[in-house]
C-alpha cells in the first residue's frame, strides 16, 4: 500500500491552555490519516511562552502518553514545534547577488545562497532568526516572479519576511521537548502552521488573513497574490476573555471559563437580556444569578480590541478590506464563541469565516480532530510532509506498517444524523476546493537548521 511508504510524523502544539501530539500520516490520496492524538492542559506556558520548563514537561509527557494509549503501536522520537508569544517579531529585508556563471540557468544552489545571505541581517541583542521566508524574486529588470529557477540573467534579488524570537524564549522550548525525550525535528511559527492545515491554494491568491486564536495569543498571517506579506502575534487570547469574566462578574475561573464555553456571544445585541445563569454559592453563601448579557458585554469588549488590533495591522501592509478578498479566516480554540463572525465582519470590515483543519484530513476520523483547536498541530504535520517531499530534511527509509486506531475512526450513530449532515455539508464544501499542493515550498525552497551545532555550545 502507498501509506506504507510514508513516514509518520507528529505535530507538538505547546499551547498557553492545552498541550496536543498527533500523529498523521498520508494515504494513497494525499490525505492525512490520524495514528495517534493526545491532549494535556497545559500549565508551564503562559501568553505561548514557556516559563516553567517543569510543569511543561509535565504537560508534554501526559499528552504523549495519551497519544501511545490512543495507538499503543507509535514510537514517537521527533517532533514538529509550533512557535508563538509575544516575543515573535518579523521585519522585511531585500537581498541581491550578481551571478558567477551567467551562461547558466538560475539553480536551487543559488537561491539557497541568497537565502542563507539572510541569516547574516542585523536584528536585536538577544533576538534569533526562526526563518527566512522569500517573497517575490527579480532577475535582472524582471520582478515579481514567483520562482526564478530557470530563469537566465546576471543579478537575482528577492524580498524576504524574517520571523525573529527570543532567544531565551526559543531555548525554553527546545530544552522542554529535549527533556521529554524528544528531538524538536523544527521549530514552526504557529500562524503558518495553522494557515497550512485550513488554506487552499485559491485563498493564497485571493488574499487572506488567518487569525489564530489561541488560549494565551492571537496568531496573525497575512497573504496577498499568493505571498505571505505579514505575520503578528497579538498577546490577548481566550484565557484573557476568561479572566476578564472572572473579575467582571466575581467567580471562580473554573466557573469563568465554563460559562464562556456554554453561554459566551461575541455580541452582547445577541444575548438574551431576560436570561440568566445561576451559579452556586461557596460555602453555604447564597448563589449568584449572572445576566447571559452582562457576559456577552464582556466578552464583546475583549474580542473587538483583538479584532481592532488585527485591523490595524492590516493598515500596517496597506492591505484593507478593499485587497483581501479571501477575507478573514478564523480559527484555533477561540474562534468557536458564538456571533465571533458576526462581530468580526463588522470590526473588520472584511468577510470571515471559521477555518477547519479538515483541508487535507482523510474522511472517516473522528469528530473531534476536525476541530479549529487543533489547526496547528495538523498544520505541523503538513509542514513535516513538505520537507519530506521536498528532501529537505532525512527522515527514517524504513517505514512500518499501521493502521488507523478504532478510538480515532468516526463511529455511525442514530442520534447524530443531525451532526453528520451538518459534517457532509462542510466537507463537501471544502472537497470542491483545490488542495494546497505544497503550502511550504511555496515560500520557502530550503530550510536552514535553526540551531546550527555550534550555536547548541554556545547556548
Amino acid at each position: 500500500m502507498y501509506n506504507e511508504q510514508q513516514p509518520i510524523i507528529v505535530g507538538l502544539d505547546i499551547g498557553t491552555t492545552k498541550i496536543a501530539a498527533i500523529a498523521g500520516r498520508k494515504n494513497e490520496f494525499g490525505k492525512l490519516e490520524i495514528l495517534g492524538f493526545g491532549r494535556a492542559n497545559s500549565n508551564g506556558v503562559k501568553h505561548g511562552q514557556v516559563l516553567n520548563i517543569d510543569e511543561t514537561i509535565k504537560a508534554i509527557t501526559m499528552a504523549l502518553e495519551n497519544c501511545y494509549a490512543s495507538n499503543p503501536g507509535l514510537e514517537i522520537s521527533e517532533v514538529y514545534v509550533g512557535i508563538a508569544g509575544h516575543h515573535i517579531k518579523s521585519l522585511q529585508t531585500r537581498g541581491d547577488i550578481v551571478r558567477q556563471n551567467n551562461d547558466d540557468e538560475i539553480s536551487q544552489r543559488e537561491i539557497d545562497q541568497l537565502i542563507n545571505d539572510q541569516y547574516k541581517t542585523y536584528i536585536p541583542a538577544g533576538d534569533q532568526i526562526i526563518d527566512v521566508i522569500p517573497q517575490e524574486f527579480t532577475v535582472d529588470n524582471f520582478q515579481n516572479i514567483p520562482n526564478p529557477i530557470g530563469y537566465g540573467g546576471v543579478k537575482i534579488g528577492a524580498n524576504f519576511h524574517i520571523i525573529t524570537g527570543d532567544k531565551n524564549a526559543i531555548r525554553n522550548i527546545t530544552r522542554a521537548v529535549d527533556k521529554s525525550g524528544l528531538k524538536t525535528k523544527d521549530l514552526v511559527l504557529q500562524p503558518l502552521a495553522s494557515a497550512a492545515a485550513v488554506m487552499g491554494i485559491e485563498d493564497l491568491e485571493a488574499g487572506v488573513a488567518i487569525v489564530d486564536i489561541g488560549g494565551g495569543t492571537t496568531d496573525l498571517a497575512v497573504f496577498y497574490e499568493g505571498i505571505l506579506k505579514h505575520t503578528a502575534v497579538i498577546p490577548f487570547g481566550g484565557e484573557n476573555i476568561t479572566n476578564d469574566i472572572k473579575t467582571g462578574l466575581g467567580v471562580l475561573k473554573t466557573q469563568a471559563e465554563q460559562m464562556k464555553v456554554q453561554f459566551g456571544s461575541a455580541l452582547a445585541n445577541e444575548a438574551r437580556s431576560n436570561a440568566f445563569i445561576t451559579i452556586p454559592g461557596l460555602r453555604g453563601m447564597p448563589a449568584k444569578e449572572i445576566s447571559v448579557k452582562n457576559l456577552a458585554n464582556i466578552i464583546q469588549a475583549r474580542m473587538s480590541e483583538i479584532m481592532d488590533f488585527v485591523t490595524y495591522h492590516l493598515k500596517q501592509v496597506g492591505l484593507d478590506n478593499r485587497m483581501l478578498n479571501g477575507g478573514i479566516v478564523l480559527t484555533g480554540g477561540g474562534s468557536q464563541l458564538k456571533h465571533l463572525i458576526q462581530l468580526t465582519e463588522y470590526v473588520t470590515g472584511l468577510n470571515a469565516r471559521i477555518g477547519y483543519p479538515t483541508e487535507h484530513l482523510a474522511a472517516g476520523h473522528i469528530e473531534e480532530l476536525a476541530r479549529p483547536t487543533y489547526s496547528t498541530c495538523i498544520g505541523l504535520i503538513m509542514k513535516g510532509y513538505s520537507d519530506y517531499e521536498n528532501h529537505r530534511k532525512q527522515f527514517e527509509s524504513q517505514f512500518r506498517k499501521m493502521e488507523i486506531p478504532e478510538n480515532l475512526r468516526k463511529t455511525e450513530l442514530v442520534e447524530e444524523d443531525a451532526f453528520e449532515e451538518e459534517d457532509e455539508f462542510r466537507t463537501e464544501k471544502l472537497r470542491n476546493r483545490k488542495g494546497l499542493k505544497d503550502f511550504w515550498g511555496k515560500f520557502k525552497d530550503g530550510i536552514i537548521e535553526l540551531f546550527k551545532e555550534e550555536e547548541d555550545h554556545a547556548l
